[in-house]
């Protein structure tokens, strides 16, 4: 009867303690992005041609809003792909959660990936895209940073929209970790004024990316 006891004791305080991981609106939202409905899309590319001397190397097609489990969903997403180092992570996204962003960039530079800014149709055909916001620092951890002919780089400044009790020091901690994040990438610093000019998205040019070492290699339209 004891054995019972305990066994039912245990059961109720893991039960307990799932409730209170999960109760909170944060946690609900980590747990849908995750396993029921992941913010982004991925698409193997086996041989995605990106034009120019690159030629054709595989790629995986990541899309959509950067959620809050997207590093997960992401690294999961790239070991069923079997990536090398040199192959290419395509990128398209409007932005979304930054902290998941730098992950996902730090992802791709410890595989040795590749990055550019587009999408793919049915055929694996390479079309341009846009990458704004928090996209635009895991586009920051390709290796190589491949600017495509018609893609859109776009930048702002960085804001916190939780309650904080020092705004303005909030602010100075997320600039100061987005500039040695784009620092260690290889990216220039001048990349933070661009951001911090406005909130609104502030479209790079290629040759201002490309000065920025933010486009490592423009490759032309694919």
């Amino acid at each position: 009867m004891w054995s019972v006891v305990i066994f039912a004791l245990l059961i109720s305080s893991v039960g307990i303690q799932a409730y209170r991981d999960l109760s909170g609106p944060d946690a609900w939202t980590y747990w849908k992005d995750q396993y029921l409905s992941p913010s982004l899309n991925s698409q193997l590319i086996t041989r995605a041609d990106l034009g120019g001397p690159v030629g054709s190397r595989p790629a995986l097609a990541i899309s959509g809003r950067i959620g809050p489990a997207a590093a997960n969903w992401f690294r999961d997403r790239l070991d069923e792909a079997h990536l090398v180092a040199g192959d290419v992570v395509l990128l398209s996204s409007p932005g979304g959660d930054l902290n998941q962003a730098l992950i996902i960039g730090e992802i791709i530079r410890s595989r040795g990936l590749t990055t550019a800014v587009g999408v793919a149709d049915a055929s694996g055909r390479i079309r341009p895209a846009y990458c704004a916001s928090a996209c635009v620092l895991a586009y920051a951890g390709g290796t190589t940073r491949y600017g495509i002919e018609g893609s859109m780089l776009g930048v702002h400044r960085f804001v916190t929209t939780a309650p904080v009790a020092d705004p303005v020091a909030d602010t100075q901690r997320v600039t100061g970790a987005v500039l040695h994040y784009m620092t260690r990438m290889g990216v220039s610093s001048t990349v933070i004024e661009a951001m911090s000019q406005t909130r609104d998205i502030r479209w790079l040019g290629t040759r201002e990316a490309e000065a920025m070492n933010l486009i490592t290699d423009p490759i032309g339209r694919p």
